[in-house]
């Protein structure tokens, strides 16, 4: 516990970035199928 490697903080701070994108994705997502829902009616 406490690893201050350099490599070790690239790890995690990859780690959360591919939290952040993949969250960000889903609500893109979310809202290009509300829009194409929208324009079908």
């Amino acid at each position: 516990m406490g690893d201050k490697s350099p490599k070790a903080n690239q790890k995690k701070s990859g780690q959360k970035n591919a939290k952040a994108s993949s969250a960000n994705a889903k609500k893109s997502a979310a809202i290009v199928s509300k829009q194409a829902a929208g324009k079908k009616k």
